[in-house]
């Protein structure tokens, strides 16, 4: 029988989530999860509904993940696509602060390129300087259209900017991006989908080909067609494979750990000495039950 792993996933949407993910995740392995801020779907037009979904990110979301036994994180930022709204963008930028000291909060992201306008590279920039200001580690998403200039443009930014590349995760890698990403000494993320960028089992060469240093697999399972079990998955299917287990748990656990918990907000004892799971609590009076018999562990014995 195939030895379960701990497993982070280090980019994942669970706004667009039900709770049955939560448990199918808590049952693959998965002990801590990161959420990026990003678009909605269509366009948010008002500074309200930013804060509102910021302060999901840190308030209900992570008491959500809690009643199922996983550890939740977030990225704040503005992203690349509504930084095309300048008159919003400010109203953003403005509002960062007030949720980037938050005690969940691990870096500034998900920013960087979409169509790559000068919108997108100002706002882009704007947080760059910010997160080198605060210490902050930065997420950057690649374009989709143009990927490999997108992400050689991205990195580039960022070292004019003087922030250190192993502190900033380049995320929505693929075989034409790896390698760049890599010898200038930033993580290098990839976005396994089911059908679409990368998928497990070109996922599984890429690891065989340039090791497991610096290298993060993810889920970004939002709204989307998407799998929020992706990363266990594709942990299986590595080992499978044949690849060493010490590059999957790398992959697919360490190397997260240490790419986003350098301000010391996101610790292994955070799961390893977890509190116990009580679904009676509340969180403003809401419930994530309907009805049903809550789960209320007995205290773990010390």
């Amino acid at each position: 029988m195939e030895e379960k792993i701990m497993i982070i996933d280090p980019h994942i949407h669970m706004t667009s989530r039900t709770t049955d993910d939560y448990e199918a995740m808590a049952r693959a392995g998965i002990v801590a999860i990161i959420e990026p801020s990003f678009w909605m779907g269509q366009p948010r037009t008002q500074i309200g509904s930013f804060q509102d979904y910021f302060s999901s990110l840190v308030g209900w979301e992570p008491f959500r993940a809690s009643q199922f036994g996983i550890k939740h994180y977030s990225t704040i930022g503005l992203n690349s696509k509504e930084a095309n709204n300048e008159s919003l963008a400010e109203q953003v930028i403005e509002l960062l602060p007030l949720y980037l000291h938050k005690e969940n909060v691990v870096a500034i992201g998900e920013i960087g390129y979409d169509d790559q306008t000068p919108a997108e590279d100002k706002y882009f920039r704007i947080q760059l300087d910010m997160a080198k200001e605060l210490g902050m580690t930065v997420q950057i998403h690649t374009p989709h259209r143009d990927k490999k200039s997108g992400t050689i443009r991205s990195m580039e930014v960022c070292l004019e900017h003087g922030l250190d590349p192993s502190n900033v995760i380049i995320d929505h890698n693929n075989e034409e991006t790896v390698q760049e990403v890599l010898d200038r000494g930033f993580f290098a993320a990839f976005t396994i989908y089911p059908k679409t960028k990368m998928g497990n089992e070109r996922m599984v060469e890429v690891v065989r080909k340039y090791g497991s240093d610096r290298i993060l697999i993810d889920s970004s399972a939002d709204w989307g067609v998407s799998d929020p079990l992706a990363v266990p998955k594709t942990a299986s299917l590595m080992l499978n494979r044949g690849i060493p287990k010490s590059d999957v748990i790398k992959t697919c656990y360490q190397n997260a750990l240490e790419a986003y918990g350098k301000n010391g907000k996101m610790k292994e004892a955070h799961w390893l000495k977890p509190g116990r799971i009580d679904q009676s609590n509340l969180y403003n009076d809401n419930s994530v039950l309907r009805g049903q018999t809550p789960r209320i562990d007995q205290d773990q014995i010390k």
